[in-house]
């Protein structure tokens, strides 16, 4: 499908308001992903990989903030598994509805896919199924912090054993010099990408107030709180982490 480019950011803004998942950002969304988080591509294709080795049947396979659904598109093509089903959640009714149009496209070029069902709904509010593999992919750090432990909590209880929970995010490094310098790679990563320096300090601006990164240790600290036994780091690209909690 033909993306959009990102352009939201590109002209100068009075006063810059905080970040929304809206319809505007919904055209762009592919292009701004993949221009703004480096090792996006790699993290969606292989979070549907490892998903294939934890998948059990009869359980739910959870894409939480599923946005566009491309993590849903890459548990359908990896996971082999009967008799179980993708529920992609989010709480944004754009997303929602083009993430319902993109995976019933999916429908039309596969056969034999996992079922999946597009639930618009606060994650921080769902009643979870017996589930064997649960994605957060870039979505924890937009739930306020005081919520994050409750939430994972809620998903410890629902994964079977031998499941997994694949959280990616954005990092925070408690060491001034390791942020500084992976805040600047991430900026020459967004300027190589095509992004102007109005475009970088605009968007910086939007979503600062919105999205609240952790560091590695507070996530291992949590995770252990929530009552995961293991967590072990799988991908890292500049300030962009992917890990696997294991109950």
């Amino acid at each position: 499908m033909k993306q959009t480019p990102d352009r939201i950011y590109a002209s100068p803004q009075e006063q810059v308001a905080d970040f929304v998942f809206n319809e505007a950002v919904v055209r762009v969304f592919p292009d701004m992903i993949k221009r703004s988080v480096p090792g996006y591509p790699t993290i969606v294709e292989n979070l549907g990989v490892i998903a294939g080795q934890f998948a059990q049947q009869h359980s739910a396979l959870y894409d939480l903030g599923c946005s566009l659904g491309a993590v849903s598109q890459a548990l359908r093509r990896h996971v082999q598994v009967e008799d179980c089903r993708v529920i992609a959640v989010d709480n944004s009714s754009a997303m929602v509805e083009r993430c319902r149009e993109y995976l019933h496209a999916q429908d039309s070029m596969f056969q034999e896919l996992l079922p999946v069902e597009v639930v618009e709904a606060d994650i921080c509010r769902l009643d979870f199924r017996p589930a064997s593999v649960v994605a957060l992919n870039f979505t924890l750090q937009f739930i306020p912090r005081e919520q994050r432990l409750d939430l994972l909590t809620r998903i410890r209880r629902a994964l079977l054993p031998g499941g997994a929970l694949i959280l990616s995010e954005k990092l925070r490094f408690a060491d001034d010099q390791e942020q500084a310098l992976l805040t600047d790679l991430h900026i020459a990563f967004k300027r190589a990408n095509g992004y102007s320096e109005l475009e970088i300090a605009q968007k910086r601006s939007a979503i600062e107030n919105v999205m609240k990164p952790d560091s590695l240790e507070e996530h291992r600290a949590r995770l252990a709180e929530a009552g995961f036994s293991k967590v072990v780091p799988w991908f890292q690209c500049l300030n962009f982490a992917s890990l696997i909690a294991l109950p």
